[in-house]
């Protein structure tokens, strides 16, 4: 076993709890739909951290796969994936009742939710940046982070403190698009990326 897997053998685990908590959540939500106000700003908000998730978790395996194992990595690892783990447990409430409108849970918590991703992407930046120092086409890589953190920041911050449905529709809606297309890319037009968007090679 390789340090890579044995990594994401230990907090590759808190991940998919992660995303299986969004799920958890819509599932509920859709079983309540008869009484329950759904609305799109929270899909919005659950499909974002969800494509987050999986973005942070393609960039672990481009940056972290040839890392030696180490205690300290194993730690920060986890720190990550616990706060994934929070901000993934707020986007749906823990209790569904007749009559709720999820909206009014939604500016409750997504501030929080972004803010906590924010942090989970700033640490792997951080994190990233510490491994590819020294390394062939390390200033590739900068140069990418140096563009694609801060695009990061300027589209979720904002829709993190917004109180606009509007602002926070093209914020995060243009930040999801970013993903999707990512998504759609062949595989030979992709580089190491954080988890953070426009990360492709031109």
């Amino acid at each position: 076993m390789s340090a890579f897997e044995f990594y994401f053998s230990f907090y590759g685990l808190a991940l998919g709890l992660s995303v299986a908590v969004i799920a958890t959540g819509l599932a509920t939500a859709i079983q309540h739909r008869k009484t329950l106000r759904i609305g799109w700003l929270t899909s919005l908000l659950a499909l974002f951290v969800g494509l987050d998730i999986a973005t942070f978790w393609d960039a672990a395996w481009h940056t972290f796969r040839d890392a030696p194992f180490s205690y300290g990595m194993l730690v920060i690892g986890l720190a990550i994936a616990m706060v994934y783990f929070i901000a993934a447990s707020l986007v749906f409430p823990h209790q569904i009742e007749d009559g709720m409108d999820l909206d009014d849970h939604f500016w409750g918590n997504k501030r929080i939710v972004l803010i906590l991703t924010t942090v989970a992407n700033t640490l792997m930046v951080a994190v990233s940046i510490s491994q590819i120092l020294g390394k062939p086409g390390a200033a590739m890589l900068l140069i990418n982070y140096a563009i694609a953190y801060p695009l990061y920041l300027v589209l979720v911050v904002p829709a993190a403190l917004t109180r606009s449905r509007r602002t926070f529709a093209i914020l995060l809606g243009l930040h999801v698009a970013i993903y999707l297309i990512l998504a759609c890319m062949p595989a030979t037009l992709a580089v190491p990326t954080p988890a953070t968007p426009a990360a492709v090679a031109g």
